[in-house]
């Protein structure tokens, strides 16, 4: 007899999604993304981080500085979009992006363009801000779905 105890496709792919979130060295926020086709083969996964070539430690890290510049909101990228352009398959079209946050606005565009049809977030916590707003309304105008991630009832434990 089979086991009857193994985890939904839902589950396994926001656990990849919160597992590489653990890559990020944002200090507030850690952001994972994963991007599935229709054969429930992942073609991509991401994190919030700096861009490749910059030197972590030399970056700012903080929420708020004299600037803008002193912030890390001009330098990050968001998981979502360290996904899209990490993909290991040429065309997106029709696959779902697990994230472990509701993606913002620059991102909804970038998953709209690609071509994801469906969004599963796990938190949408900056729910009322005006870019996840913007987000939102993009993504319904241009037939992404978007859908709340539900854990199943089954208790996952990682053994690392």
């Amino acid at each position: 007899m089979k086991r009857t105890d193994y985890i939904g496709w839902d589950e396994y792919f926001m656990g990849i999604a919160m597992f590489s979130a653990q890559r990020s060295k944002d200090n507030n926020t850690q952001v994972g993304a994963c991007i599935v086709n229709d054969e429930h083969k992942i073609v991509a996964v991401g994190y919030n981080g700096m861009p490749i070539g910059c030197d972590d430690d030399d970056m700012p890290w903080e929420r708020e500085g004299d600037t803008l510049l002193d912030t890390k909101y001009p330098y990050v990228c968001h998981a979502e979009l360290n996904a899209i352009l990490n993909r290991n398959s040429a065309n997106l079209k029709g696959c779902t992006l697990y994230v472990t946050l509701f993606p913002c606005n620059e991102c909804a565009k970038a998953i709209i363009q690609s071509g994801i049809k469906k969004v599963v977030y796990k938190s949408n916590k900056y729910a009322d801000s005006e870019s996840t707003k913007a987000s939102a309304m993009l993504l319904g105008k241009c037939g992404v779905e978007c859908a709340e991630y539900k854990p199943s009832s089954k208790k996952i434990v990682l053994d690392l």
